[in-house]
């Protein structure tokens, strides 16, 4: 991203910041939704088992609804399949969706590949995901996150900022999700071909998500 377009987000963000704070003033919208422990166990062919987020992480995410289960697929043996999705009522008391690429190395993972990658998935447009290749030791993962509101999905922090903004003085409301997908490579095992395991997993996940992250 080059200094011209930096500078123009800042500003935008700046303006938008003072546009957002007036909005803070109104009472704010909360759709009605399912609560992220009731999203399906059972996802096409894959089983799901719930992991419990200590309450350390959880005070560090602040108020708001979290999922973290595993997936596994029960005709294939492939690996597990971690689902993380993070969802904020509201956003205006500056508790905000915390980035993933934050998170990494403080856990000891450190990311040796990223790239940005459209996702393309049956029922929806294709949308911008982040994808990263983290390594511990002689372990890696491949990781697919993105920021999903209001039926969107961007891959951008400073886009998914713009948006909360505009969306709070649109359509008064700051609510907005986090959404991550995680599964362990094969030794020697290219992107591509981890990506080929991941993507239909995601492809069953994208279409339940206004159900628990309304539109």
């Amino acid at each position: 991203m080059n200094s011209n377009l930096r500078f123009a987000l800042a500003l935008i963000l700046m303006l938008g910041t003072a546009l957002f704070l007036q909005a803070r003033n109104r009472g704010e919208v909360f759709p009605s939704r399912k609560p992220l422990a009731q999203f399906p166990e059972q996802v096409g062919n894959w089983s799901g088992t719930d992991v419990e987020i200590p309450k350390d992480i959880r005070d560090i995410l602040g108020p708001g609804d979290f999922l973290l289960r595993v997936y596994h697929d029960q005709q294939e043996r492939l690996p597990n399949t971690d689902m993380f999705i993070a969802y904020f009522p509201s956003q205006r008391a500056g508790d905000t969706i915390h980035s993933p690429k934050n998170c990494l190395p403080g856990a000891g993972w450190t990311p040796i590949d990223s790239a940005r990658v459209p996702l393309s998935v049956s029922g929806h447009a294709p949308f911008p995901v982040n994808r990263y290749v983290i390594a511990k030791g002689g372990d890696r993962l491949l990781v697919l996150y993105w920021y999903w509101a209001h039926d969107r999905a961007v891959a951008s922090e400073y886009w998914a900022k713009i948006y909360l903004v505009t969306d709070s003085i649109r359509m008064n409301r700051s609510d907005g999700a986090l959404v991550r997908l995680t599964t362990p490579m094969y030794p020697g095992e290219s992107v591509a071909n981890a990506m080929t395991r991941l993507t239909p997993f995601a492809g069953e996940v994208v279409p339940l998500l206004n159900q628990y992250i309304p539109q």
